[in-house]
């Protein structure tokens, strides 16, 4: 049985504090739907938050 993630979408977004609660609302609220996720800080701007959506 193979897993496959693919990325759905990926947008960059100034980084506040609080972004975390709404990915993690995301990810409990659609994990049923196959969708997952992501936010990371964006290595070249540790202003800039990188938000990416995935089908699982």
């Amino acid at each position: 049985m193979e897993s496959r993630i693919e990325i759905v979408n990926t947008v960059k977004v100034k980084y506040q504090p609080d972004l975390y609660k709404i990915v993690d609302a995301l990810n409990r609220t659609l994990k049923k739907d196959d969708l997952m996720f992501g936010l990371a800080l964006d290595p070249d701007d540790q202003e800039t938050a990188v938000f990416t959506i995935y089908r699982t």
